[in-house]
C-alpha cells in the first residue's frame, strides 16, 4: 500500500512539474521575437494598390503586447502627420501624470455683501479650463449659488481666465471652415465648448432646424427644401452662413435634405468664449429665477474677493472617454493646457505642455527626438510622430495604472465611436479598442486589436498622401490580419 501510494504521488509531482514546464514554455514562445515582417501583408498592400496610395507613404506598426519585438514594421521609423491620433498622446500623459482621478476646479466668489438674497455686488468666476463644462454644469453651478444665498446679483458678472495665457490657440483656423466647433479655440472658461448644435428633421412637409440647447442670441433662418433620395453626403447638400449683430447672431441655412437622413447634426462656434459663457449664465439665471443686469468682464479675481464655493467637475478617467470616443479636439487642447499648467508652471500655454510632456517621455526613458505637439489635438498641419514611437507609447500605456481608463476611452470596432460602423459583420467586431484621425492628406488609426486566440497586439497605421482618405479598406484588411494571427 505505501509503495502505491509512493508511485502516486509521484505521479502527481512528475503532472505538475510538466504543467509548470509548458506554462513557462508557452510564455517563452510568446515573449521570443518573431519573424520581423516589412514589407504589408498582401491584402493591405492590395487595398493601398487599388486607392493608388504608394506604399512608401504608408507607415504600419504591430506588436503583440506580451513581445519583446514588432511583428511588423513598414516604415514605422519615419516622422508623420497622426491627425487626431495624437490624441492619444496627449491623454495617455494626463491620465499617467495627472492620474485617472484628477478633477478640474471652477470658483466662485463675491466682493459685497448678501441680504435676503440679493447680492449687492459683482459675481467672479475663477476657471481653470475644464473641458467638460456643459451647460448642465453651468446649471448646478447657479443652482449652488441660490443655495448658499445668492438670487440676485446687483453688480456684474466677473470671470477670471488668468489660469491660460492670453495667446493660446491659433490666431487662423485650421481650416477655411471658420464657423465649424472643431475650429474653436481653447479657453480657461469653457462653457459647452462654445458649440451650439442645431438639429436636422424632416417631416411629410418639411425641414426642421433648431438648436439643440436654444439661446435667444441665435436667430435660424431656415431655407431648407425636402428632397427624396437617400442621405449621402447630406453635409455637402446645403450651406450656411453667420451674420453676427450688436443682438448675437442670424444662421441662415440653403439647401436640401432628405427624410431618409434621420436626425442629423451639424455644430457651429457661433460666438467667442466670452459671449456664449454670458448667454448661457443669463438663460440659465432667468430659468433659476434668479436676477441679473448686470455685464460681463474678464479680470483677475481681486485678493479681497469673498470664496463662496468651488465646483468639481468629473474624474479625468470619464473625461478622456469624450475626447477619444468621439475625437473631440477643443477638449484635447483644453486638456494638453492643463498638463502645461499642472506640471509646468501658470498662465498655461501649448509650448509648456509639450515641454511637460517630452520631460514625461525623458523620464520613463522614451526618447521621440521627431516628436512635435502643436496643439495636443492632432488639428495641426505640423504635428508629428513616428509609428513605432506611437506603437512603443500604447506598450508602455498598456502596462501603466491607468491602463483601464485609456483603453475604456477608444472607440470600440463596430460598436462605438468613429468606428461604429465598421467591420460590423467580420470576427473583428467588438474585438478592438481604436483611434482614428482624418485631416485633408492625413488618414490615421492606432490602437489595440485581440486576435482570435485571445493575445493582444498594439496597432498603428499612418497614411500620409492626398489619397488617405481612401485607405480605410487598406486599415481594416490590417485590423483583420492582426485578428488572424496566430
Amino acid at each position: 500500500m505505501k509503495m502505491f501510494k509512493n508511485k502516486r504521488n509521484n505521479q502527481v509531482k512528475l503532472v505538475f512539474l510538466m504543467g509548470v514546464f509548458s506554462l513557462i514554455f508557452s510564455r517563452a514562445l510568446l515573449a521570443e521575437s518573431p519573424a520581423l515582417m516589412t514589407e504589408l501583408p498582401f491584402a493591405v498592400a492590395d487595398a493601398l494598390k487599388q486607392a493608388g496610395i504608394p506604399k512608401q507613404n504608408v507607415a504600419v506598426y504591430v506588436q503583440a503586447v506580451e513581445a519583446n519585438a514588432p511583428i511588423l514594421n513598414h516604415n514605422a521609423d519615419e516622422s508623420m502627420n497622426p491627425a487626431s491620433v495624437m490624441k492619444l498622446v496627449t491623454t495617455y500623459a494626463a491620465l499617467d501624470l495627472l492620474t485617472p482621478s484628477y478633477r478640474w476646479k471652477t470658483e466662485v466668489y463675491r466682493d459685497g455683501n448678501v441680504n435676503n438674497g440679493v447680492l449687492d455686488g459683482n459675481l467672479y468666476i475663477k476657471s481653470y479650463g475644464d473641458p467638460s463644462f456643459k451647460a448642465q454644469e453651468f446649471w448646478r453651478l447657479l443652482m449652488t449659488l441660490q443655495q448658499f444665498g445668492i438670487k440676485e446679483i446687483t453688480g456684474d458678472l466677473i470671470v477670471d481666465k488668468s489660469y491660460f495665457a492670453k495667446n493660446v490657440g491659433n490666431i487662423k483656423t485650421f481650416d477655411s471652415e471658420t464657423w465649424r466647433a472643431y475650429n474653436a479655440e481653447p479657453s480657461a472658461f469653457l462653457v459647452g465648448g462654445r458649440n451650439t448644435s442645431f438639429k436636422f428633421t424632416a417631416t411629410d412637409t418639411a425641414v426642421n432646424v433648431i438648436q439643440e440647447f436654444e439661446l435667444a442670441e441665435i436667430q435660424i433662418v431656415n431655407n431648407m427644401k425636402l428632397v427624396t433620395g437617400a442621405c449621402d453626403e447630406w453635409l455637402n447638400r446645403f450651406g450656411y452662413t453667420v451674420k453676427p449683430n450688436t443682438n448675437g447672431a442670424i444662421v441662415t441655412f440653403n439647401g436640401v435634405f432628405s427624410p431618409t437622413c434621420g436626425e442629423r447634426y451639424l455644430e457651429l462656434s457661433v460666438f467667442d468664449d466670452e459671449k456664449y459663457a454670458f448667454y448661457t449664465f443669463k438663460k440659465l439665471m432667468a430659468e433659476l429665477g434668479g436676477k441679473f443686469k448686470g455685464s460681463f468682464k474678464v479680470k483677475e479675481t481681486p485678493l479681497e474677493a469673498i470664496k463662496v464655493f468651488e465646483q468639481f467637475s468629473e474624474p479625468l478617467g470619464y473625461v478622456v472617454r469624450d475626447i477619444n470616443k468621439w475625437s473631440n479636439n477643443l477638449m484635447a487642447r483644453q486638456l494638453l493646457l492643463t498638463i502645461a499648467a499642472e506640471k509646468n508652471s501658470t498662465p498655461a500655454n501649448e509650448a509648456k505642455g509639450e515641454s511637460a510632456i517630452n520631460l514625461w517621455l525623458a523620464n520613463k526613458g522614451l526618447k521621440f527626438n521627431e516628436l512635435v505637439i502643436e496643439n495636443g489635438s492632432g488639428l495641426s498641419r505640423i504635428e508629428r510622430i513616428s509609428a513605432a514611437h506611437l506603437g512603443q507609447l500604447l506598450m508602455d500605456a498598456y502596462v501603466s495604472p491607468a491602463m483601464p481608463e485609456f483603453m475604456a476611452s477608444l472607440p470600440i470596432l463596430a460598436l462605438d465611436g468613429t468606428i461604429k460602423k465598421r467591420l460590423n459583420d467580420s470576427p473583428s467586431a467588438a474585438r478592438a479598442h481604436l483611434k482614428t484621425g482624418s485631416i485633408e492628406g492625413v488618414s490615421a488609426i492606432s490602437g489595440y486589436v485581440l486576435d482570435a486566440n485571445n493575445h493582444r497586439h498594439v496597432l498603428v497605421m499612418f497614411v500620409n498622401h492626398p489619397k488617405a482618405p481612401a485607405s480605410k479598406n487598406a486599415q481594416d484588411a490590417l485590423i483583420e490580419w492582426v485578428h488572424q494571427q496566430p
